[in-house]
């Protein structure tokens, strides 16, 4: 027995906005990953910094998005803005990135890189939570899964872009650094 033409018997779709924000992910990712994989180079080979430098920027800027994330999952719950917040630390994000290009010592790296992971730690809670409550009942799942794996994409395709830049331009570390600013601002 077949359904009626004119019938729409497909499961609910995902809102529009869940797939914005799964777009936006996707854009910051490649953004950050284009520069996140080239950064221990850069600081090592074009800024002179040490090994030791490249250690503790990552866990400065890594410790710092997580702990930052705590707070800002809180204030989303005490404010009910989980659009304003997410869109904030997007933005931080977008505004490090000039930063790596124009670095021209390691301390500037270690402020950039705090100040996008500041962006991180603010957007992370609040967009998931703006997640679950744009999700359809009954499809949290499908919503959370289509924006991980849009993130998963861009932090895939970050890193190989990278490489592609690199080898075209010659191994121009800071054109590519550039480059990764219109995804960025996209985002």
């Amino acid at each position: 027995m077949s359904a009626p033409l004119g019938t729409d018997l497909a499961r609910p779709r995902l809102p529009r906005a869940i797939w914005a924000l799964g777009c936006v992910s996707l854009l910051m990712d490649i953004s950050s990953e284009m520069i996140h994989a080239l950064l221990p180079v850069f600081l090592v080979v074009t800024l002179g910094a040490g090994t030791e430098m490249v250690g503790l920027i990552e866990g400065v800027g890594e410790g710092t998005a997580s702990i930052v994330k705590v707070f800002s999952g809180w204030l989303s719950d005490r404010l009910g803005r989980r659009k304003a917040l997410a869109v904030a630390g997007y933005a931080m994000g977008a505004l490090s990135k000039p930063v790596f290009a124009l670095a021209p010592a390691a301390g500037w790296v270690l402020g950039a890189r705090v100040f996008d992971r500041i962006g991180k730690g603010v957007r992370g809670a609040p967009r998931d939570a703006l997640v679950g409550d744009l999700a359809p009942p009954g499809m949290s799942g499908a919503a959370f899964g289509l924006r991980q794996s849009l993130d998963t994409v861009g932090a895939f395709a970050g890193p190989l872009l990278a490489i592609v830049l690199m080898a075209a331009s010659g191994d121009d570390i800071r054109l590519v650094f550039w480059l990764a600013l219109p995804f960025g601002l996209a985002a």
